[in-house]
């Protein structure tokens, strides 16, 4: 995979649920008929939930009567509002990218796992996967409590991946007591402001970045802007 043929995209204002999902959709068929580039597209959505396939309707309580959306992906019930960064990585999963092999789902989703990891790493937390939980945990050291602090929910439609990743790094905590986030009882949720890290949104952005090519392959490209919908 070249360069040439793959974008970073970013948007700076909060995207709604409905656009980035009929968007992902729509750019997501273009790459299965070779007429759109692969990409990684960051954002943030206002106050939300999505429910995955596996999402149960007496886990989401929704006290703030915020918008829920079906997302079709997999998992179970999310959170994502400001100050949280979501990466969406529409990607051929026909083709091979550094260390996935081409179409392996279990190692595009171990790829992602392995991405946040590292790009947590640039901040001095030590990100972990656990059987039987999707996404990326931490010990908080000060309490000993394992949290998530990284959320994972893939959709695959004919090979070509939608839907991504979203890390917390100052997000509103309470509304993830909208629902049991991702089905999970037993443990709660984290993030970089609750673990004592002040990170800006930038400054994760480019760990993201520096962190891609290890496990992707590819060298990323300067972002394209895109203008709020």
């Amino acid at each position: 995979m070249t360069n040439e043929h793959f974008l970073w995209e970013i948007s700076k204002k909060p995207v709604p649920y409905p656009f980035a999902l009929s968007r992902m959709q729509d750019i997501a068929q273009k790459i299965r008929a070779a007429n759109a580039q692969e990409r990684v597209w960051l954002l943030e959505h206002p106050p939300l939930y999505t429910s995955g396939t596996s999402a149960r309707p007496e886990d989401l309580f929704n006290p703030h009567n915020y918008p829920t959306y079906d997302a079709g992906r997999g998992g179970q019930w999310t959170y994502h509002g400001p100050g949280q960064r979501i990466a969406y990585l529409m990607l051929d999963l026909q083709k091979p990218h550094g260390t996935i092999p081409p179409r392996d789902l279990r190692a595009y989703v171990h790829g992602l796992e392995a991405w946040v990891i590292r790009t947590l790493a640039t901040f001095g937390l030590k990100g972990e996967c656990r059987e039987n939980r999707v996404g990326v945990w931490v010990v908080d050291p000060r309490t000993g409590l394992e949290e998530k602090v990284a959320a994972i929910g893939v959709r695959v439609s004919r090979w070509v991946s939608w839907h991504g990743i979203s890390i917390n790094l100052r997000p509103n905590m309470v509304d993830f007591e909208g629902i049991v986030p991702c089905g999970i009882k037993e443990y709660g949720v984290t993030s970089f402001e609750k673990l004592g890290l002040n990170v800006t949104q930038p400054q994760l952005d480019a760990a993201l970045v520096a962190n891609w090519q290890p496990v992707f392959g590819s060298q990323p490209t300067p972002f394209t802007e895109l203008e709020a919908e």
